[in-house]
């Protein structure tokens, strides 16, 4: 099965997170019809990044996942990002962000994380890509 080249956001909550799955081609092009979307979801305590059904993501989508930790930060919250996709993790790692966004494998264990977290945590950005201010997408 070919994956779905048009972008889009589905947004839905596990417990106190809100999860937002990225499908389709995440480019320029794409910016437009999942950014706001996106921005939207940034207003909460848990963000999770799914890249998962992510059939293309190049730079545009690397500003876009960077302006969303910013702002789940700047609100006092934590991102997590789920991404097993060798060619998109590629571009994390060539975009340098592949340690600030610290991506996991499954949306399974990226929810563990911030179960454990949101309940042993000691602020609220221990643990998860918030946990790192300061860093390339700070600011």
């Amino acid at each position: 099965m070919t994956p779905d080249p048009e972008p889009r956001a589905v947004l839905y909550r596990v417990g106190r997170c809100t999860v937002v799955e990225l499908h389709g081609e995440i480019d320029i092009a794409g910016l437009a019809r999942v950014g706001p979307q996106l921005d939207a979801a940034t207003d909460t305590p848990a963000l999770v990044v799914d890249l998962t059904p992510t059939a293309f993501f190049d730079c545009s989508g690397l500003g876009l996942l960077c302006r969303a930790r910013r702002r789940v930060i700047e609100r006092g919250g934590r991102m997590r990002l789920v991404c097993s996709h060798p060619l998109i993790l590629r571009t994390l790692r060539a975009g340098g962000l592949a340690e600030v966004f610290r991506p996991v494998p499954t949306l399974a264990e990226a929810l563990r994380a911030e179960e454990t977290a949101s309940g042993g945590g000691t602020g609220p950005m221990s643990g998860g890509a918030g946990s790192t201010p300061g860093g390339p997408a700070a600011g």
